[in-house]
């Protein structure tokens, strides 16, 4: 009689769960998941390495395009490793500016994660609400920075320049009546930080109303609950950080632990599930968007009152303004300077951590004393998360292979770099 063998099953690249991105190699025994084999390296773009070739200011807007869900927060930390090796003092002003940004993108990532998740698991609707408040979140972006995606807007001691006093408005159209073109209008009559102070106070309900979708749903809890467990000593072992860690019960965030930029002064919660299912890093995602939109009020709350520089007057790291550049000569000569060869970052090495959306998020820079990085290496939280796949989906069906790659919240650009 022949031996009853394991058959072998290429699930994507081309897979919608998979994201156009990854191939999972999966050993089945009908179908229950034996060994699960990523294989990684489709998008690979060396980031790494094409910065060794850039001067520091220009190998910023790469760091958008690594997790690029979370543009900002990739810059935070891109930003607060060039400061720890060149003793920069970042204004107060710009640190909470950071602080409220880090956590629009939080949320941006979080909406997105929910609804891609919500449709990788079968439900629809989700996305479509999610996408809704992410609307609001990207004219944010685009307000400070004029792109709703790849913005480059935190810079080496500071941020690019002060929030603005207004915001861009809808104009009627052939498709779009004047009222109707009004009540998109409503929120959009003050300066920006009038805007976000009104997300803020409809965001709350937009939440109930995921929860109402999501949480109770008795579809949503059969395909998460129980579904890739990870124990507390598996997820530290394992090298866990952000929803995934906290979700198996570890209160670790680096944001109250190892606090940067502002956070020393943000009142906030740090979520964490009970048995380390997919359905409870559901349930910390959701209370994270809750704790952002907390945070997010009280930097409002504090830029309102306390005006000031937004960036460093450091010449030979910051451009001068506008207007000296275009009246002093000395500022046109540091302006020429900074664009053309950059700065030299002195002799030695740093490493900057942030709380990310998806975990630590890490930049290690090793300077030789020149305009460029001699060396520089990204740690991406979604990298180490990937390679628990196969523990965590041994046991399971195939249909929970994609409730646990959507767990995980796995960008491709991080991963490959």
């Amino acid at each position: 009689m022949a031996d009853i063998k394991n058959y072998t099953l290429n699930f994507g690249p081309q897979h919608p769960a998979a994201h156009g991105v990854l191939r999972l190699v999966l050993e089945l025994d009908g179908e229950v998941i034996q060994r699960a084999d990523p294989h990684i390296g489709l998008l690979h773009r060396a980031t790494e390495k094409l910065a060794e070739s850039k001067t520091y200011i220009q190998a910023l807007p790469y760091m958008d395009r690594l997790d690029y869900m979370s543009m900002m927060c990739n810059e935070n930390a891109y930003c607060l490793a060039l400061e720890k090796m060149l003793g920069l003092e970042v204004p107060i002003r710009a640190q909470y500016i950071r602080v409220m940004f880090s956590e629009i993108t939080r949320m941006l990532n979080h909406l997105l994660w929910v609804g891609a998740h919500g449709i990788d698991c079968g439900a629809m609707t989700v996305m479509l609400y999610a996408f809704r408040e992410r609307e609001d979140l990207l004219d944010m972006y685009e307000a400070v920075s004029g792109a709703r995606m790849h913005a480059a807007y935190f810079r080496p001691g500071g941020v690019h320049r002060d929030l603005p006093e207004s915001m861009a408005r809808h104009v009627p159209n052939t498709i779009r009546s004047a009222k109707s073109t009004a009540t998109l209008n409503r929120n959009r009559d003050g300066s920006l930080l009038d805007f976000i102070d009104d997300f803020t106070q409809r965001f709350p309900t937009y939440l109930g109303e995921y929860h109402t979708l999501l949480t109770d749903n008795r579809i949503w809890k059969q395909r998460t609950v129980g579904i890739g467990v990870v124990t507390p000593e598996r997820a530290l072992n394992l090298g866990f950080t952000g929803p995934m860690l906290r979700g198996s019960g570890i209160a670790w965030d680096l944001r109250k632990t190892q606090p940067y930029d502002a956070y020393a002064h943000m009142d906030f919660d740090v979520p964490v599930g009970k048995t380390g299912d997919s359905y409870d890093r559901y349930l910390v995602r959701m209370e994270e968007m809750k704790q952002s939109n907390r945070i997010i009020k009280q930097c409002v709350d504090w830029l309102r009152v306390n005006p000031g520089p937004v960036i460093t007057d450091n010449h030979k790291v910051a451009p001068p303004d506008r207007a000296s550049m275009k009246s002093n000569m000395e500022d046109l000569i540091h302006h020429f300077k900074l664009f053309s060869e950059g700065f030299a970052v002195p002799e030695g090495e740093a490493y900057a951590a942030i709380e990310h959306p998806k975990g630590e998020f890490g930049i290690y820079m090793v300077s030789d004393g020149a305009n460029k990085p001699y060396r520089m290496k990204i740690r991406p939280p979604a990298f180490v998360h990937l390679s628990a796949l196969d523990e965590m989906g041994k046991g399971h069906m195939i249909a929970d292979a994609v409730a646990i790659i959507g767990t995980m919240d796995i960008v491709f650009g991080e991963v490959d770099r």
